[in-house]
């Protein structure tokens, strides 16, 4: 199938060159001139997303060419797109940036598969015929390049239009306009990117300092224009699974400690016949009745051990649940949360779901961190012995577990090490995993909560 779609990628130089500010700015832009958007990251980042979702009140969606193929990439950019007026989609690091010092999965491999016109924004402080040099080079080092224009980061008023004569005289890219600094407009980091868009005082004036800034020094109707040449999206359609006989219901944890769902694995179990039902760990006293499956995704529990750690009858029911053997996926920060104790950035230990022997501390550094791909022991609930999963990692929190049920290996590297539980009914480890590049895994999940459903005739956990 083809499909008209507008769509534009907003990419980056480097990491840190502004590229998120860029995209909510643009964002908030052109839902002022009232057009139907939707938003996409490039690669696995959970915390991007959510400053899409909180300016355009939709979920924004990831796209991954190394978790899944680029089939799917298309699939999920034209589907979720559909009834849009334009699509953008936010890359990952710099431009060519992909695995192990390849392309492959990178944010200018993205653009290629789905033929998507690219924005590059450039950090311009401090820089002048140099930053001209760096332009050119990123328009010819890859052909099709995808780039038909520049945003400059940073760039002074005063100086900008010397820079965009410079650009456009030495290179064959179009300068469409700059962003000054606006000190008062920052979006924070910390150890896993950017902060969540919950946890930024007056985010909304943020972005909307941040859009006025842009207005004023952005061709708009040139980039639109771009926009809209972009070449019809080819896609096959998303096959309709058949659902379950027995529908079940999933609880899914989700609060601020609880975070890091990717919205197409949520789709999917969904689309599989699971019903969903959301709770929180941190306010919930109790499990939702009827459930006959658990998904507990990452996020931060280590910033809220404390409010966890008092919520004991809920631990306790969880804790419960999983000895009589209720199917459950446990990601990173529900991994960490099934253990005895977790110890906040203060030191402090506070008990948890004990479900899972052992402690989690913050590492002396950043931990394992990237794509891996999974090589599966013996036959479990996500998989079977032998079979094969990619997923990714990037946590700073370690588990003093010695867990082996998985082989993880770095892609183009020989780094490899030991990890995750895996049992008939339990799935816990740092590893997140992207459905809709390994549908058995949410496939196998709805039948084994299906089974459990259909064993306890309704009664759930």
């Amino acid at each position: 199938m083809e499909m008209q779609l507008p769509r534009l990628m907003v990419a980056g130089s480097s990491s840190g060159c502004g590229k998120t500010s860029v995209s909510c700015a643009l964002i908030r832009l052109l839902s002022r001139r009232g057009l139907d958007l939707r938003a996409f990251k490039c690669g696995p980042d959970y915390l991007d997303p959510t400053f899409h979702s909180d300016l355009l009140g939709v979920p924004s969606r990831n796209l991954d060419l190394f978790m899944a193929d680029e089939g799917v990439a298309r699939q999920q950019l034209a589907e979720a797109s559909r009834g849009a007026d334009l699509a953008l989609i936010e890359g990952v690091m710099g431009y060519f940036d992909g695995v192990a010092s390849t392309d492959e999965a990178s944010s200018w491999a993205l653009a290629c598969a789905t033929q998507t016109p690219t924005v590059l924004v450039a950090d311009a402080r401090g820089r002048s015929l140099s930053l001209v040099a760096e332009l050119a080079g990123f328009s010819s080092f890859r052909q099709p390049s995808q780039l038909v224009g520049v945003i400059l980061n940073g760039a002074s008023d005063g100086y900008f239009p010397q820079l965009k004569e410079a650009i456009e005289r030495e290179t064959s890219l179009e300068v469409l306009g700059h962003l000054p600094r606006r000190e008062d407009a920052s979006l924070e980091s910390r150890h896993l990117g950017l902060v969540a868009a919950y946890e930024l005082d007056d985010l909304q004036g943020r972005i909307d300092r941040l859009a006025d800034a842009l207005e004023e020094r952005l061709d708009l109707e040139r980039l639109l224009a771009l926009a809209a040449a972009a070449p019809a999206l080819a896609f096959e359609p998303s096959l309709q699974p058949e659902p379950q006989a027995t529908a079940p219901t999933i609880a899914v944890a989700r609060d601020v400690a609880f975070s890091f769902y990717y919205q197409a694995n949520l789709e999917l179990l969904e689309r599989l016949g699971a019903r969903l039902t959301f709770f929180s760990p941190l306010t919930d006293e109790r499990l939702p009745q009827g459930i006959s499956g658990l998904y507990l995704g990452g996020g931060y529990p280590e910033l809220h051990a404390e409010q966890l750690a008092a919520n004991a009858f809920l631990r306790g029911e969880i804790a419960g649940a999983i000895e009589r053997g209720l199917p459950t996926i446990a990601e990173c920060g529900g991994y960490l949360y099934l253990h005895e104790k977790l110890v906040d950035e203060q030191g402090r230990a506070w008990p948890m779901v004990g479900a899972l022997a052992g402690s989690a501390a913050k590492g002396a550094s950043q931990g394992r961190f990237g794509y891996v791909t999974l090589r599966a022991h013996e036959d479990g609930l996500i998989a079977d012995a032998g079979q094969e999963l990619r997923a990714h990692e990037f946590h700073r929190w370690q588990s003093d577990r010695a867990d082996d049920a998985f082989t993880a290996t770095k892609p183009y590297r020989e780094t490899s090490w030991e990890g995750c539980v895996h049992t008939p009914t339990l799935y816990a480890g740092f590893p997140h995993l992207f459905f809709p590049g390994c549908p058995s895994v949410a496939k196998r999940f709805v039948h084994a909560c299906a089974r459990f459903a259909a064993v306890h005739e309704g009664r759930g956990a």
